[in-house]
């Protein structure tokens, strides 16, 4: 990931804290953090909403209802437009760039007001040639996958 174009230019990462199934996140943000980039993480919102907001201390982050760790919400520190969001799923088509999320429309939601670069880490298992789902209006494409071994 670090050789990417899109991770080079960026000085903030928006991604998340991965559970058991997920690419794991913590190498990820170390990396970005040692390399002096602003870290986001997502905290979920009423209304199926999402805020991402600095990640400062994986003692600082609480358990969300869906038992995801998230960074407590403050207002003044929600970034609207990081510059890379490493978007997760779990099923993605190289054919569209289409993703299966976890249900909840969060990351399209957010996705249709963002304005930056996004890239998704495929474990091959995940990735498909084309959307054997439904893929509805709302729907948001991933700029970027990234095929893991």
């Amino acid at each position: 990931m670090a050789q990417e174009p899109e991770w080079q230019n960026a000085q903030s990462i928006a991604t998340t804290v991965s559970n058991l199934f997920e690419v794991p996140t913590k190498p990820i943000i170390e990396r970005a953090l040692s390399e002096g980039k602003q870290v986001y993480l997502p905290k979920t919102m009423p209304h199926r909403q999402m805020a991402f907001l600095p990640f400062s201390s994986y003692d600082d982050l609480v358990v969300s209802a869906y038992g995801i760790p998230e960074p407590v919400y403050q207002a003044d520190l929600v970034e609207r437009q990081p510059d890379l969001v490493l978007v997760p799923g779990v099923a993605f088509s190289t054919s569209d760039r289409y993703r299966v999320g976890f249900g909840g429309g969060y990351y399209d939601r957010f996705l249709a007001q963002y304005q930056g670069k996004t890239v998704a880490l495929v474990p091959s298992i995940m990735e498909f040639a084309d959307s054997d789902w439904p893929v509805e209006e709302f729907d948001m494409q991933i700029d970027k996958l990234i095929t893991l071994d």
